[in-house]
């Protein structure tokens, strides 16, 4: 994103309402050049945008990743001034089922408003994988009777909850998750306007923490300056509350020169401080496929019985008695 701030009057606006915006809302893009990564999809939305011509879509892909977002600019740079009313959202925290298609987004279709030349309406459904097969079906006919003055976004996780008649309807678009340099450079950019101060391995502890979702990373660099004041990696992991990845290296480390006991103390060092299975067997995961001390075999290998404990955890087996096993496993191979 070239320009990832508010511009100078909207700025001007937050602080005359004495307000602090929460970061990941303040530095949202506004237009389509603003959104980071995803290069392929954001052209052909920049195309409907030059074209003035927005089709029916589906846009799937992980949270945090700017598929909500994209739509939203998308909307502003086709509607211009008319955006406000000719725009309607539905999310996940709205009821939408049967009745709220034949109500509010019936009557939404029905409802006249003066818009620029070619232009339409613009539904955005978003989390629409959540909503019933009723109201899905439902929306099939309204689609067809005000496709000329109407378009619908649907913005989901997994684009195969959506109902094949809703999907022969839509372009399907795609977002993958971000890399870690997109998601370093918008964060830089923030640290920058707000004059954060910070050590090289908090901004790692935050792309660590964050796995390729934006919104998560901004959310806990708001929430490590507003509860430490400094960006480091121990502050930043006691606001994710998950397990230090150091430690966890230092565990595998252990199992790697044989030392099962070692590594035994680690993970009831973890265990201890209150840390589930579940947060010892995703770290444990998202270490390994970083850790050099392996060669690629050993990392499959690994991968293997990390996979099948996790398995189990879900499955509602979250004993220690699971990593313990996991850990023994691991220093037989």
């Amino acid at each position: 994103m070239s320009n990832p701030g508010p511009s100078k009057r909207q700025k001007l606006s937050i602080a005359d309402s004495g307000l602090e915006l929460p970061w990941v809302e303040k530095f949202r893009p506004r237009s389509l050049n603003d959104v980071v990564g995803n290069e392929d999809t954001i052209d052909r939305l920049k195309a409907m945008a030059r074209d003035g011509n927005m089709t029916h879509m589906i846009i799937s892909g992980s949270p945090g990743i700017g598929k909500t977002t994209s739509v939203h600019c998308l909307a502003h740079e086709l509607l211009g001034d008319c955006y406000n009313e000719a725009v309607l959202e539905l999310n996940a925290s709205d009821e939408r089922g049967i009745d709220v298609v034949r109500g509010r987004i019936k009557t939404f279709a029905q409802k006249k408003v003066l818009l620029p030349p070619g232009r339409q309406k613009i539904v955005i459904l978003d989390e629409a994988d959540s909503m019933t097969p009723g109201a899905q079906q439902a929306l099939r006919r309204t689609m067809e009777i005000y496709a000329n003055t109407t378009r619908f976004a649907f913005c989901c996780n997994l684009s195969n909850k959506i109902i094949e008649p809703l999907q022969s309807r839509c372009a399907i678009l795609r977002f993958g998750r971000l890399t870690d340099q997109q998601i370093l450079k918008r964060l830089m950019q923030i640290i920058k306007i707000q004059n954060v101060e910070y050590s090289e391995d908090g901004l790692s502890a935050l792309l660590f923490s964050a796995e390729g979702d934006m919104r998560q990373a901004i959310n806990n660099l708001q929430s490590t300056v507003n509860g430490f004041g400094f960006v480091n990696g121990e502050s930043v992991f006691k606001i994710v509350d998950s397990p230090h990845p150091v430690v966890i290296r230092e565990m595998l480390g252990a199992l790697k020169k044989g030392d099962l006991d070692a590594s035994l103390d680690k993970m009831d060092e973890l265990w201890t401080k209150g840390y589930s299975a579940i947060d010892l067997v995703t770290t444990m995961f998202r270490v390994v496929k970083t850790f050099d001390d392996l060669n690629d075999h050993e990392k499959l290998m690994y991968f293997k019985e990390i996979g099948f404990t996790h398995m189990r955890v879900l499955e509602g087996v979250n004993s220690k008695l699971q990593v313990s096993g996991l850990l023994s496993r691991l220093a037989a191979l």
